[in-house]
């Protein structure tokens, strides 16, 4: 009777070992990811105009700086700087103010020989571009030039930059 026993509980055993499992079965599909870029640019960084320390203003005073752009590649774009806060500022000459409301014009210009005025209007006085993804340094140049001199002390403006796309 054990032997009976034994061989009908080895039965069962081989029986449920070839049973197919329900572990090995597998099915399959497939996601989609997606991202939608849309046109875009930033500002990434607009640096003082620093025209340091000086005495009698004589002669001109050069200074150059950067002004970083990033746009979606392919994008074009044109970069305006506002006249400043200076008061009667244009961007032909704009205005800084120091102590007693005392001003020393200066310019803002788009070449290097400082001919050519940096504004606000789309096809006259900004700067284009295409932009390639990456940031994209923009060269500033800066012009105090000869002028009767103000009292000392610091001298400041703001001058906002604008990127239209």
């Amino acid at each position: 009777m054990q032997r009976m026993l034994h061989g009908a509980v080895l039965a069962a055993i081989t029986m449920i070992a070839a049973a197919p499992s329900t572990m090995a079965a597998t099915a399959t599909a497939n996601m989609t990811v997606r991202i939608t870029i849309q046109a875009q640019c930033l500002i990434q960084s607009a640096n003082d105009l620093d025209f340091g320390t000086n005495g009698v203003i004589a002669a001109n005073i050069d200074q150059a700086t950067t002004i970083g752009v990033q746009c979606t590649s392919g994008q074009t774009y044109n970069i305006g700087l506002s006249a400043g806060a200076g008061s009667g500022a244009t961007t032909a000459v704009r205005v800084m103010t120091g102590p007693s409301n005392a001003t020393i014009n200066y310019g803002i210009y788009r070449d290097v020989a400082r001919t050519q005025t940096w504004g606000i209007t789309i096809g006259t006085d900004t700067v284009t571009g295409t932009g390639n993804g990456a940031v994209q340094n923009i060269d500033v140049y800066g012009r105090v030039p000869p002028q009767t001199t103000p009292a000392a002390g610091v001298y400041t403006d703001t001058v906002a930059v604008t990127v239209t796309y």
